[in-house]
């Protein structure tokens, strides 16, 4: 995973800019009553439209935890409030992040690291504001795998001794979950060889030729590596990061703040892509209609392959594990990762997802 911070001038100069805006907008910068207005002839039957048309831009890859976005898109959810979308790609977390802050795009998909909190420390203002993606109980689409030499060598956690195991980086949520694994198998790093692979495709090569006996994966690398008898599932994320949060929904705090009238309508129809999801992969309603959504906008393009993967955890109500995200931050801070002091009151806003789930009702 790819830092979040440039060096050199350019950190400088941008909180530099973002702290004179901050100072020029303070005064704005006003929560206005959101017009609640309930139009009959809106197929959301909750918010009536916006009475005109606005383009919200995401910062979205085509990963798998952008289901929410990707769904309501296609379903009509965001043309219901009359809210058009643009998906906005970067070359890297380098430049999404800042841009987000700025207000050049609204909405955008994070993952936990260090640099992803000293960025926010160090002045880059954006809100976190709801979950994007999370571990299911016994399904985990980011997990521990182990190549098919190792499969009975390799049974249980304490095993993992003396062995070479990959991950794609420190001091983020691959090397959290890594250092819990050990901290269950009652091992340190000491006892282990830490193999840094930065593309988790070439984990899977390294793990045919035996170079590596075990890697933290994901999906849906996962699944087809095991469809074609590479590698094995080893066990289970959640048997000891049982509600690890791993990607995070971030807005931007303008879009928050002042444009409450769009980003609620937009969180509405957020969530109602996420409760499809969930109907699909939970409950099994309407499967076929979500899997070629998500055919579309992902990599994954065979539809059989949906019916193998463990698919990403994604919450009906937009909640966070907020306890994990906490001991991330204070792992990465032990490590001596951080800089600066992360304030969670400041930098995570969850009053709109609790809004939007206050007008549509909770997940059943």
């Amino acid at each position: 995973m790819k830092k979040w911070l440039k060096r050199g001038l350019v950190l400088p100069l941008l909180l530099l800019a973002i702290l004179i805006a901050g100072c020029t907008e303070k005064g704005s910068d006003t929560k206005k009553p959101v017009d609640n207005t309930v139009s009959k002839e809106n197929p959301s039957g909750d918010l009536a439209p916006l009475k005109k048309k606005v383009k919200v831009k995401i910062a979205e890859d085509g990963a798998a935890s952008g289901a929410g976005f990707y769904i309501a898109n296609e379903k009509g959810y965001f043309k219901d409030y009359n809210i058009e979308v643009e998906f906005a790609q970067f070359a890297n977390s380098d430049d999404m992040l800042p841009a987000l802050a700025a207000g050049e795009v609204e909405m955008a998909g994070g993952i936990s690291t260090a640099s992803f909190f000293n960025a926010i420390a160090q002045g880059i203002d954006v809100k976190i504001v709801g979950d994007k993606g999370h571990n299911m109980p016994g399904k985990s689409y980011f997990t521990f795998v182990v190549s098919d030499k190792m499969k009975n060598v390799i049974k249980d956690y304490t095993d993992m001794k003396g062995k070479k195991i990959a991950i794609s980086s420190r001091n983020s949520i691959d090397g959290y979950i890594y250092e819990l694994m050990l901290r269950h198998a009652g091992l340190t790093e000491k006892d282990v060889e830490t193999v840094v692979m930065s593309d988790f495709g070439s984990m899977l090569g390294a793990l045919q030729n035996g170079s590596i006996d075990a890697a933290l994966s994901i999906e849906p690398l996962i699944a087809q590596g095991v469809e074609k008898g590479i590698i094995h599932r080893f066990k289970d994320a959640t048997d000891f990061a049982p509600d690890s949060q791993i990607a995070l929904v971030l807005a931007s705090p303008k879009f928050v703040s002042t444009d409450r009238e769009v980003s609620l309508r937009f969180m509405l129809a957020y969530l109602k892509g996420v409760r499809d999801y969930n109907d699909a992969f939970t409950k099994g309603k309407g499967k076929a209609e979500i899997v070629s959504i998500m055919t579309k906008y992902t990599a994954l393009k065979d539809p059989a392959i949906w019916d193998k993967v463990n698919v990403t955890g994604l919450d009906p109500n937009g909640e966070m594990r907020m306890e994990d995200i906490q001991n991330q931050y204070n792992m990465y801070k032990e490590n001596g990762a951080t800089k600066g002091t992360f304030e969670f009151d400041k930098a995570i806003d969850t009053s709109l997802t609790e809004e939007a789930v206050k007008i549509i009702g909770s997940y059943k």
